[in-house]
């Protein structure tokens, strides 16, 4: 039987099909990003300091400036590494009081202000922005900060259980169908989100969107990916990536025409309404089709992208029978994932990168912070690292294979943050560079795992792989914070140190993964099996593995046949 790769070199591996395809789908993953990174602009926590009535009375009576106004009626700065006192507590005084004197009200209540009674912010606050966001609007500072925290959690413990489920019915019951769920959901959500009455009805729905857009943007993944033949395959899986960067970009000068949370979030979600339009533009995946027996199907889509891409299809390759290992539909199962020795050995590694990927990237950038005084333009900064870091991906994959690379930048974000332990506070200049290097390292291997991920798994469970193992980030997305915040109180460089021990083991992890570069996807089971190759004499042979019921891969003890004077690869 002509697998799919066969059938897309004669009617085009990247034609005009798939060039639109992929346009479609790269909007679809520009627009994840308010999600992933959305809080940063939805929910900033401005400067602070308690509302006091009749300070601003006092103050424009007296015609204090702010300055001034802060300095004679809010307490003074705490210890370093705390909060200031004026964010969360406030002087217990009546400022209505007409005996208060403009030029130091205080002096005449108490010789030391430390004897004043503090209380805490009992009236609300009053915030130093121009805009607004969901802190500034539900007030989680002070007291209730941890009500922030929880909002982030709520998203990313949406991508891990969504990721799972919504893993399992794509790839039980299409592709398509749940591409688009997971869109009139996102939809939905995030338009009933930016008009959320209270603070309880916004984390509902961050939940929700949580479960369904991590999810729908790796169905997109695989989606293109499948669409597309073996030449191609590498470039549109890293370019579909650079796609969520440009979605960065874009999302900055967004938040900077609309500083206000609720216009933001109804922008960035009415993109969501426009791509259920896909319905009429984007055909289930073939392979997925095949994986399922539904031949039939799957060649009606194969015709009409021969058709757009203008090249006949020939007679030859008009005919379809089921795989061999199958001769009923295959039902995806997570016993799948572990059950043969290479895919349980693949499903590990993956899921322990996936997870070393989400810790080092988010960790590393709340651990550095970014130098300059404008927000707009640190994120903007921080956004632009991440092209370098595709490009390099671009210009050594086909090269160098997916493997050596992807190993490498591990490394160097571990040597990056092992480097930036030992490196003197007063050479700056040295610190950002090194952890640019970090950022640039794990950006290269957050973008090489979602690469390989899909290329390691049969066609029937590959969806099912990609979002359980890269549910895994959404663990380290919960935990950093924690990680970063915590150990830093009880020395700065630990998080750094932490980082290094988990990155260098990722990238060792990854030498024990086989080579795809100019491989096929594998089709079934066992054709996953035999990724491992071996080199001989500099042939390459797939090792022969059998087991002791006669047949590949059926239940009993499996031996693999080495060849003399081979090595593996």
């Amino acid at each position: 039987m002509p697998s799919v790769d066969d059938i897309l070199e004669h009617i085009g591996e990247f034609n005009f099909f798939q060039k639109q395809t992929f346009f479609l789908l790269a909007l679809l993953s520009a627009a994840f990003t308010p999600i992933y990174v959305g809080i940063v602009f939805l929910a900033f926590t401005p400067d602070h300091r308690c509302l006091s009535p009749g300070v601003a009375e006092l103050s424009r009576r007296c015609g204090w400036s702010l300055a001034e106004e802060l300095n004679y009626t809010a307490p003074g700065p705490g210890a370093a590494g705390e909060a200031s006192p004026h964010q969360c507590r406030r002087y217990e005084v009546d400022w209505n009081q007409s005996a208060l004197s403009c030029a130091d009200p205080l002096a005449g209540l108490a010789a030391n202000r430390s004897h004043l009674p503090l209380g805490p912010c009992r009236h609300g606050w009053v915030y130093e922005t121009p805009g607004s966001s969901i802190v500034t609007e539900f007030n989680l500072v002070c007291a209730s900060s941890w009500m922030l925290d929880l909002f982030q959690s709520a998203v990313n413990v949406g991508f891990f259980i969504g990721s799972v489920g919504i893993g399992y019915i794509a790839d039980r019951f299409g592709r398509k169908l749940c591409l688009l769920v997971t869109i009139l959901i996102n939809a939905a959500s995030g338009l009933l989100l930016a008009v959320s009455p209270n603070y309880t009805w916004v984390l509902i729905f961050r939940l929700i969107q949580g479960l369904v857009s991590k999810a729908g943007w790796l169905i997109g993944y695989i989606l293109i990916t499948e669409f597309v033949g073996l030449s191609y395959r590498r470039t549109v899986g890293i370019v579909y990536q650079m796609a969520f960067t440009v979605g960065l970009l874009a999302l900055v000068g967004v938040a900077y025409v609309l500083p206000h949370w609720r216009w933001l979030q109804l922008t960035v979600s009415l993109p969501n309404v426009f791509f259920l339009l896909y319905y009429w533009c984007i055909p289930e995946s073939p392979r997925w089709l095949i994986s399922q027996n539904k031949n039939a199907k799957a060649m009606r889509i194969i015709k009409h992208i021969a058709k757009k891409n203008g090249k006949p299809l020939p007679t030859s390759l008009q005919s379809l029978r089921p795989d061999e290992e199958a001769d009923e539909k295959l039902n995806p199962s997570f016993l799948d994932l572990v059950r043969t020795p290479q895919i349980r050995k693949h499903t590990l590694i993956l899921m322990y990168n996936w997870f070393t990927s989400s810790v080092l990237y988010q960790g590393l950038i709340m651990h550095m912070g970014l130098a300059g005084s404008n927000f707009y333009l640190d994120f903007f900064y921080s956004a632009l690292v991440e092209f370098p870091a595709a490009l390099l991906i671009i210009l050594t994959i086909d090269r160098l294979g997916r493997r050596y690379p992807w190993a490498a930048s591990n490394m160097v974000a571990g040597v990056a943050c092992l480097a930036s332990v030992f490196i003197p506070d007063d050479l700056r200049w040295l610190r950002v560079t090194v952890a640019c290097l970090g950022r640039m390292g794990i950006t290269m291997a957050y973008e090489m795992v979602c690469l390989v991920n899909a290329e390691l798994y049969p066609t029937f469970i590959r969806n099912l792989g990609v979002l359980v193992c890269s549910s895994m980030c959404d663990i380290g997305g919960i935990i950093t914070p924690f990680l970063v915040y915590r150990l830093t109180n009880v020395w700065h460089e630990l998080p750094l140190l932490v980082f290094a021990v988990i990155g260098l083991v990722a990238g060792v992890l990854v030498l024990l993964l086989p080579e795809t570069k100019g491989k096929a996807l594998p089709e079934t089971i066992d054709e996953a099996e035999n990724m491992q190759r071996y080199i001989c004499e500099g042939l390459r042979f797939s090792a022969v593995c059998i087991t002791s019921s006669g047949s590949p891969f059926e239940e009993g003890r499996q031996t693999c046949v080495r060849l003399e004077g081979c090595t593996r690869e």
